[in-house]
């Protein structure tokens, strides 16, 4: 089997599960840490050297304030257990903004906690327009260039891609690292992750032919 070195994870569906099982869409959000630390513990043990986890994106805070607190402790809570494990973790999003979380600000810098190892790229309070640079409109009504750089040019090429929840989008995950990213989707909800999904993932991923256009 083919292991990618950098996978992407798009945990989608959290709030379609809470409402599946009787709860306020709010409460999913805290059932999706477990899935996380059980995926990067599998992904640790199969070499896999980069990960970039989507925690919230910029898009997300437009959601009822119940949810983006739920959603924002969850990511909190996220990277504190993460930043227990070997592992060489950076926390990526828009800091000037007061929907970033202050107690992840440390991380926004890439802290080694442990041995080190895998390095671990969490988006918070992520969007594509912040990475590139982009802002306002220009005569064309697209957005304009205001500042030089990649915000996530510490961050490699994404070899895969795998979203739960169903949606056949990028839904803005980093759109320079995911250029040549294959993606696979995992009908089921996030909260419901299993081992065999990744396992899939990966065997489907072994049959691709990754040219990289050439």
């Amino acid at each position: 089997m083919r292991i990618p070195r950098h996978i992407g994870i798009i945990p989608d569906g959290n709030r379609r599960w809470a409402e599946g099982q009787g709860m306020g869409k709010e409460m999913g959000y805290g059932h999706g840490i477990s899935p996380g630390m059980e995926l990067f513990y599998m992904c640790r043990d199969l070499g896999v050297e980069e990960m970039t986890f989507y925690g919230f994106t910029v898009d997300n805070t437009k959601r009822p304030s119940v949810q983006r607190k739920a959603f924002t402790a969850a990511c909190v809570a996220a990277v504190r257990e993460l930043s227990k494990e070997d592992a060489e973790l950076l926390v990526l999003g828009n800091t000037d903004s007061s929907s970033f979380p202050e107690e992840l600000l440390p991380y926004t810098v890439r802290q080694t906690f442990g041995r080190g190892g895998m390095k671990i790229n969490f988006l918070v309070n992520y969007s594509w327009e912040w990475d590139l640079g982009l802002k306002g409109r220009g005569p064309g009504k697209g957005p304009c260039l205001i500042g030089p750089g990649l915000k996530t040019a510490e961050v490699s090429r994404i070899d895969l891609i795998i979203r739960w929840g169903g949606r056949r989008r990028l839904s803005g995950f980093p759109p320079v690292q995911s250029v040549y990213a294959d993606m696979y989707v995992v009908d089921e909800l996030w909260p419901d992750f299993r081992t065999a999904h990744v396992e899939e993932a990966l065997a489907w991923y072994s049959r691709q032919d990754v040219t990289l256009g050439g």
